[in-house]
């Protein structure tokens, strides 16, 4: 099975809820972030992917390794997701960029409806769920 390899962050406000995304084209929720371009660290893709798609700069002393995992692909049929997971604190965030096409603040509930299997499958479950 072939693997893709992403970062993604957690960010969450002040009462605990969780900021996810959707991709245009997409129907399940995840985590602002993405593929590493050639030669990048697994956090230099995460602060430039939330940039990107969020239009908001993330401070890399910030960055809290929450773990990496490995789950089925939301959006790719038949490829394994690798990922870097990180938190950051609270940032303010207004509007969707890039591919996003929705933001959506939720509750860490890995029983929620329309998660991707990382949420749902791996950083819920690690986070403690609600």
């Amino acid at each position: 099975m072939d693997q893709i390899t992403v970062s993604a962050v957690v960010i969450r406000d002040e009462s605990g809820h969780v900021l996810t995304v959707r991709k245009r084209g997409t129907e399940l929720l995840m985590f602002p972030g993405g593929k590493p371009e050639r030669g990048e660290s697994a956090e230099q893709a995460a602060l430039r992917e939330v940039a990107e798609e969020l239009g908001v700069e993330l401070r890399v002393s910030a960055l809290r390794r929450l773990g990496e995992f490995t789950v089925p692909a939301a959006n790719e049929p038949g490829h394994q997701l690798h990922a870097t997971v990180f938190e950051h604190p609270f940032v303010e965030v207004s509007a969707p960029g890039a591919e996003i096409e929705h933001l959506e603040w939720i509750e860490p509930d890995p029983g929620g409806p329309g998660l991707a299997p990382l949420l749902r499958d791996a950083v819920f479950p690690a986070l403690g769920g609600s």
